[in-house]
């Protein structure tokens, strides 16, 4: 057929105007000679512009009517022009739907399933649907009227004429029909066995609660019992074939496409477990061994096919058990487990077009609806619906939602879910992914009325509404609690007391009572402090709720606001920096080290919200401002008194940003760099203490002397110290080194160079809250029975006549941290020859470098500790590394270079690089004294007080557990990874160490 140039302008201009995105093609088609009868007709354009995609449909238009036989393809033309539902519901589903236009082009008679449109056609049930599959007698059949059915619901939901709610229940509705069906064509090929047992079906998820989707695997549970005469085994091995044929009707794939997966891996031990049970086996697993999710799973289990008496006994059985399950031990680590795992299996890059489990999805919106249901449906039975929307109601209705919360709540899971069901009906897959083609963007928004600008309209409806669900995910748990203390909500819309404390124990507060008092001193009366109080704490209730210790968490937060309540920048700082509050949350409920810190310099938060905030200072900086402060200051108590406040205030930055780190960070634990956490810890606390010290040698000489002291005076650190690897509760390795002044004489300055050490440990010991800073001097020459101090040129006759080789080992980390600096050098330089050996070590000093090490290992152990979770003295330890890398320095550091630091993990990794240890063995014992530092991190900050072993405190092991990246009730999975690896690193020592050859 050929056009005028004119009629094809305008004819292209007309179908632009109708929505077509390809007119050339369009044109085309409608002049083919099948369309002849109704080409160019105004009302089918019209029609099909008001389609989701007229391109799509009017594509599937023609494939039907190719498809068809002359005579029919005729009426099917006639009638669309002149019957508006059948034009309107046909071009719709071909507009929305590319798999049931397919289905359409291969069987173009089921057109006429769309023609009827009686009363009981807007509301079918599964009666209906059973009549629509009840010519199937085999799986392909039922495929092809399971598609047809489909076509029907889908026709009156793009039209309009029924809402989700009642799509998804019609879809349900289909969903049940179809498995008795399959069933009936299973019993049918296997008479014997279905004469041997009574299966029931049980539908679970979507399917179970009513709301299903367009595409998705029905959940199911297979009940089965003997028939009188007939073996229970007997007749479970019947079952079980039966319900397996039943499956395969469904799942398996042919010319005619699926129908869906039937998934029946809620069932007791999942996949492991056998797939159909009698009730009381049912019953047994779910009284000992069933999890939390399994007991959620439950609460939308409905009998939907086989023998309904046998699967409403189940139902009925099972349901007490359902709202029990908030009074189980395990409860809230199962609850917080569920929360996260959700969330870290989504690929990042699909994250932010995830409708179902992404932020501000459908999952944040079920599960927390599913949540409050276990919490308050075991004392209040209005909320035992299955199905998602009904619960909400039921739950605004009581007073458990605000009543505006589960309003905003309603409208965005319904956006939400059409958005996904219009995504999957396109093609007939199960996705939950929003697209991220234009064209396919299009067809959704126009899909969902959205016609002047649909990706745009789209797009911002799409976003609003999770960013709403977002916003109310964690508001809704607590925004209740806040009504009920602070009674501003009506009586009847409120919360009692009971199903408080309820919620409050279900998210993980063991002390209710006390946190419903928190609440309401924070956040009562109608001052602008509890407005603000009251919009903060639904958000970090959510964030305590989710650490080790939610009642500490609230409490410290309820001490820093009573402490800071007054200062208008606080409120402030938490309302409008996003991150400081959440930073806030993790670390008042990570333990103790931090928030008592805190407690002593409340004002310490507005690091918090500060980007530079948590960074360490250097030294530099850091004795700067001590020995400025120390200048100003009126005595040397008073100087040694801003010191420590500077210690406080920078204790605290490094270890808010140790928290922080390790977890309150968007990185899995798996991705995060544990050794660079380490390292900066190490540093910061070395560098910190070194400062300290630096402050108060100042105040002690300005004390007694002024600004000079009789003899130059140096203060070496050693071991941990002098290695930048301090943890935070390890003591300051030192020694001192002192040089008398011109015109001094030697007795003159080194009774100056004691007292100014007996000073200095006054000052840094007297009584106080803060962590003390302990400065230990027995590594010094002859130990405790030698001198405090010594002279450089005394030092060199005892090293030179009598030093052994373990005072060697112990120069190895030997670095000069305050005092005179160039006396400092002086004493590196001395000891250098000392620790690196020309040539390295003899036989004689390896033997007894290891003779050392192994007395050690029997005889400094404390008595009754386990050996293998020690982590400064036990298998594969922080000694055990040490030890192995100091040997190598010991015997090569005078060759290589990179040997001579004062830093394990320098050192080891300068070993590999030289060739002395393989990379593997390294890595293993990198990641031993890595993992050791950590857990001695971890013991500090939960306990406050310092440990080298796991605390035996279930809460406090928690703590420690979610500090080292473990969910809550994974502590033996930490302790077993433990074992593990200090094992590899032990196995590696005893080759290096031991084995080593000199």
């Amino acid at each position: 057929m050929t056009t005028a140039p004119g009629r094809r302008s305008s004819t292209f201009t007309r179908l632009l105007r109708h929505g077509f995105t390809d007119p050339s093609a369009a044109e085309q088609l409608l002049g083919l000679d099948a369309l002849a009868s109704v080409r160019f007709d105004p009302v089918l354009l019209e029609a099909l512009g008001a389609t989701a995609d007229p391109d799509l449909a009017l594509r599937g238009l023609v494939r039907i009517v190719e498809a068809g036989a002359e005579d029919e393809r005729q009426v099917l033309l006639d009638t669309l022009i002149t019957a508006k539902p059948l034009r309107d519901r046909l071009l719709g589903v071909l507009g929305a739907s590319e798999a049931l236009g397919d289905h359409l082009a291969r069987h173009p008679r089921d057109w006429q399933a769309l023609v009827t449109y009686e009363a009981v056609d807007l509301n079918p049930q599964v009666a209906e649907f059973e009549r629509g599959l009840a010519d199937a007698v085999d799986p392909d059949s039922l495929r092809v009227a399971y598609r047809r059915c489909l076509l029907t619901l889908a026709a009156r939901d793009v039209c309009g004429t029924t809402g989700l709610a009642q799509t998804a229940a019609e879809l349900a509705d289909l969903a049940t029909a179809t498995l008795r069906a399959a069933l009936a064509i299973a019993r049918t090929a296997a008479p014997q066995d279905a004469a041997q047992c009574r299966l029931a079906v049980v539908a679970m998820g979507k399917c179970g609660g009513q709301e299903l989707n367009y595409v998705s695997d029905v959940d199911v549970i297979f009940v089965a019992e003997a028939r009188d005469g007939t073996e229970e085994n007997r007749a479970v091995q019947a079952a079980t074939r039966l319900a397996a044929h039943m499956m395969r009707i469904c799942s398996d794939t042919t010319v005619e496409g699926t129908i869906w997966p039937v998934d029946a891996n809620l069932r007791p031990e999942g996949r492991n477990g056998p797939l159909v049970r009698t009730l009381s086996s049912h019953l047994a697993y779910y009284e000992r061994w069933a999890k939390t999710w399994e007991f959620q799973a439950l609460l939308k289990a409905r009998a939907v096919a086989g023998d309904l008496e046998l699967g409403a006994e189940y139902v009925e059985a099972v349901s007490p058990l359902v709202w029990q399950a908030a009074d189980r031990d395990n409860f809230v680590p199962d609850v917080q487990q569920m929360r996260r795992r959700v969330v870290e299996n989504i690929p990042a890059d699909r994250i932010d077009r995830e409708l179902k489990l992404g932020p501000g999805g459908l999952r944040d919106v079920e599960f927390a609806v599913q949540l409050l249901q276990l919490v308050h449906g075991r004392s209040d039975a209005a909320l035992r619906s299955g199905t998602t929307l009904e619960a909400l109601r039921a739950l605004a209705d009581g007073g458990y939602v605000g009543r505006a919360d589960a309003a905003q709540l309603d409208e965005a899971y319904r956006f939400l879910r059409s958005m996904e069901h219009r995504i999957q009906l396109y093609r007939l897959r199960r996705t939950h992914l929003v697209p991220d083609d234009e064209a396919d963007l299009r067809r959704l928004g126009r899909s969902l009325g959205m016609r002047t600008e649909p990706v745009a309209e789209l797009t911002r409806a799409w976003k609003r509404h999770t960013s709403v669900v977002r916003r109310l995910h964690e508001k809704i748990f607590y925004r209740p609690l806040l009504d009920a203390v602070a009674q501003l909500a009506p009586a009847e819309s409120r919360l009692s007391a009971k199903a408080a404390a309820h919620r409050l124990e279900a998210l993980g507060y063991a002390d209710p009572s006390a946190a419903l008092r928190h609440l309401e001193a924070l956040s009562s009366g109608v001052s602008r402090k509890a407005a603000i109080q009251r919009t903060l704490l639904p958000v970090l209730l959510g964030w305590f709720a989710d650490s080790a210790d939610p009642d500490a968490g609230l409490l410290g937060f309820r001490k820093v606001s009573d402490a800071l309540g007054k200062t208008p920048w606080y409120l402030r700082l938490l309302r409008d920096e996003g991150a400081a509050a959440e930073n806030l949350a993790r670390v008042l409920s990570a333990g103790r080290l931090a928030p008592d810190l805190l407690m002593r310099a409340p004002e310490a938060v507005a690091i918090l919200g500060d980007p530079e905030g948590l960074r360490p200072r250097t030294r530099e900086h850091l004795e700067q401002e001590v020995l400025a402060a120390v200048g100003r200051a009126d005595g040397a108590e008073s100087a040694v008194a801003v010191v420590r406040g500077v210690r406080r205030r920078e204790l605290f930055r490094t270890t808010a940003a140790d928290l922080i780190g390790s977890y309150g960070t968007e990185e899995s634990p798996a991705e995060q760099d544990h050794g660079a956490l380490v390292d900066r810890v190490g540093s910061a606390v070395s560098d910190l203490n070194a400062a300290t010290i630096a402050g108060a040698l100042r105040a002690a000489v300005r004390a007694r002397w002024g600004e000079t002291l009789p003899t130059r005076f140096a203060v070496i650190g050693v071991g941990r110290f002098g290695g930048h690897e301090l943890s935070y509760g390890s003591d300051a390795d030192v020694l001192f080194v002192h040089q008398p002044r011109e015109g001094v004489g030697d007795e003159e300055a080194s009774k100056a160079a004691n007292t100014v050490i007996s000073e200095m440990r006054r000052l840094l010991q007297l009584p106080t809250a803060d962590p003390p800073l302990l400065i230990d001097a027995d590594l010094r020459p002859e130990g405790k029975s030698g001198p405090l101090v010594r002279t450089l040129k005394s030092y060199e006759a005892y090293y030179r006549r009598w030093s052994l080789v373990w005072e060697s080992q112990a120069l190895l980390r030997a670095e000069p941290i305050a005092g005179d600096a160039e006396l400092g050098r002086g004493f590196i330089d001395l000891i250098d020859p000392l620790r690196y050996p020309v040539e390295g070590l003899g036989d004689d000093a390896v033997r007894e470098i290891r003779r050392l090490k192994a007395r050690m290992e029997s005889e400094r152990m404390p008595r009754g500790a386990d050996p293998t979770l020690h982590v400064k003295l036990g298998r594969g330890g922080l000694s055990d590394v040490e030890w192995t890398v100091q040997l190598m320095q010991m015997q090569h550091g005078w060759a290589e270079p990179g040997l001579r630091t004062t830093r394990t993990r320098e050192a080891l990794a300068a070993a590999c690089a030289a060739g002395l240890i393989p990379t593997e063995e390294a890595q293993t014992l990198d990641e031993a004294w890595v993992l050791a530092s950590r857990v001695r991190n971890a013991v500090m900050l939960v306990r406050g007080r310092p440990g080298d072993t796991f605390p035996s405190d279930a809460r406090e092991m928690t703590a420690v557990g979610r500090y080292l990246g473990y969910e809550p009730g994974h502590v033996g999975d930490m302790l077993d990874d433990y074992r593990r690896i200090t094992r590899r690193a032990r196995a590696v020592m005893e080759e290096r160490f031991y084995g080593a050859s000199s």
